[in-house]
């Protein structure tokens, strides 16, 4: 049997201009910084002789192949991403980019934002918009009830308590 696996559904091509910042930041952070400093890496182990027996050298080659990757990928992806900078003209539902506050039928609380696939960050509570609870909030206001599919079967269930746009401490103007 093959190793084959079926490609994964392109993700939405949505990004913050922040995340879109950063992406470009390590585009060009890869081209003009990391790959001069690994070519010139390869070429000075090159420089030493035999290259079937040189682990410089072959690792240098393979760290190359990896920023050459990365860096086609970013190319493509931010040619396809669109910016969501606009909040939207009904603040009080989500859509993308909102931080939502959620009550659990315990009464713990949490809050996640909603990103691109580029930019999730479970340890932020950064959630992608492709995601399944992200899917389950979409449109949704405050007080609403929220059912979530669980990856074992069954479903979780949240009210949402609170919808925002803006992180704290910044002004609403934009």
């Amino acid at each position: 049997m093959g190793r084959y696996r079926p490609p994964q559904p392109p993700s939405s091509p949505y990004i913050t201009a922040d995340g879109a910042r950063r992406l470009r930041e390590e585009l060009d952070h890869l081209w003009r910084v990391k790959r001069p400093e690994v070519t010139r890496a390869v070429a000075a182990a090159a420089a030493q002789g035999d290259r079937s027996e040189n682990a410089e050298y072959t690792y240098g080659k393979k760290q190359l192949r990896e920023i050459d990757r990365r860096v086609r990928y970013l190319r493509k992806r931010l040619d396809v991403l669109t910016i969501v900078d606009q909040v939207p003209s009904d603040p009080g539902r989500v859509y993308f980019g909102a931080w939502v506050s959620l009550e659990d039928v315990d009464g713990a609380e949490v809050e996640y934002r909603i990103v691109g696939a580029d930019e999730f960050d479970p340890q932020r509570r950064w959630i992608s918009l492709d995601s399944p609870m992200a899917r389950a909030l979409m449109g949704k206001g405050v007080d609403d009830e929220v059912r979530v599919p669980l990856p074992g079967g069954g479903e979780a269930e949240y009210w949402i308590v609170g919808v925002r746009y803006r992180e704290p401490g910044t002004s609403n103007s934009g």
